[in-house]
């Protein structure tokens, strides 16, 4: 049974480049690593939640299992999807990671700053054109998808809109991670940017229901708890992690809020892609945790211990929280983000959101 994962900031590592500006360009410094090649270990660096704090979640079980199988010890060290890329750009002089594993769109972000080795791991012809890069420098390991969260004691039903948000009832109850810094928050930005057809209105209504917002949140993950208690009423998260928390947060409700009145509620795969780092001090053992992930095996657990879908399109879980998860989605349209326009301008859209937050 999925259970409780909670997302919270990791620590930063000693910078090795310098400070690094979301969006900013970089040049290379370095990329060779002091580490053992011959270690039989590999260090994933990770956005947050597949992990759980009681030791029984996706990747509690995938890392054990894999050890067993292969006698290589995962180092793992979480982050924000942000936070994660940024690290390892500090780092490029002296390469600490093997692994990538974070978000759109700041999986495009790494490789478009040439931190990602070009690596298409067995089975990744089994993943959608689209939960892959075409050029081989990641792949999907989990799908996922982009929701909202409410306190379902306190609300009979949630929010149907964007505008319901608005509400007065939700000053101070309503909050949601920050863009640019975690990967769920930036994806309340783009939401936004579809569902109200671009930058201006976006904007525009974001500042309104700043009004409301409680501020900043580099965690999302740290929001469920809060809004299963009922301390907020409406927060951000995804599919994934909110579904994994309902054992132990069961006053938590997942919804998808609509662009406007009568329209069908909507969101977005948010994936979580895999990618080689460049100058990976353990390639060889990084290759063969890729190729792992991918396997059937760790396919059929993505529902049944994760709590999320299947990157391959020939898995076809029937595990109980399969079915659910399917039934959750029913009648959601899925929309799909232009992924190179985000890369290319997100520096540009988060500057416009802290213009209209005030941020």
């Amino acid at each position: 049974m999925p259970t409780s994962r909670r997302r919270s900031p990791g620590t930063p590592l000693v910078a090795a480049c310098g400070a690094l500006a979301l969006g900013a360009s970089l040049t290379a410094c370095g990329g060779a690593s002091t580490a053992d090649p011959h270690a039989k270990v590999i260090t994933v660096y990770s956005a947050d939640g597949l992990k759980s704090e009681k030791g029984d979640g996706f990747y509690d079980k995938v890392f054990k299992d894999f050890e067993k199988k292969t006698g290589i010890k995962v180092d793992y060290v979480e982050s924000g999807s942000g936070a994660a890329v940024q690290r390892l750009a500090r780092e490029r002089s002296n390469t600490k990671a093997d692994v990538l594993v974070t978000l759109p769109p700041f999986i495009q972000q790494a490789d478009g700053k040439g931190l990602l080795d070009t690596y298409r791991p067995h089975g990744a012809d089994r993943v959608a054109a689209a939960d892959k890069d075409p050029a081989g420098r990641w792949t999907s390991i989990v799908n996922n998808y982009f929701c909202f969260i409410y306190n379902k004691k306190q609300l009979t039903q949630p929010p149907a809109t964007w505008q319901d948000l608005l509400d007065a009832k939700f000053r101070g109850r309503l909050q949601y991670s920050t863009p640019g810094v975690a990967g769920d928050g930036t994806a309340v930005l783009i939401k936004a940017l579809h569902d109200f057809g671009g930058q201006g209105p976006a904007m525009k209504f974001l500042g309104r229901l700043q009004a409301n917002n409680v501020g900043p949140s580099s965690s999302t993950g740290q929001l469920a708890p809060k809004t299963d208690k009922g301390e907020l009423l409406v927060a951000n998260g995804d599919v994934q992690m909110n579904y994994a928390n309902l054992t132990s947060m069961p006053d938590q409700g997942i919804f998808f809020p609509a662009a406007k009145p009568g329209a069908r509620p909507a969101t977005f795969a948010l994936p979580y892609a895999a990618g080689l780092v460049k100058h990976a001090p353990h390639a060889a053992n990084a290759r063969k945790f890729l190729d792992y992930l991918l396997t059937p095996e760790v396919q059929r657990q993505v529902s049944a211990v994760g709590g999320g879908f299947p990157s391959r399109k020939d898995i076809k879980p029937t595990d109980p929280h399969a079915t659910a998860l399917a039934a959750l989605m029913k009648g959601v349209d899925i929309f799909h983000p232009d992924w190179q326009d985000i890369d290319k301008n997100l520096h540009t859209y988060v500057d416009a959101w802290k213009t209209a937050t005030s941020s």
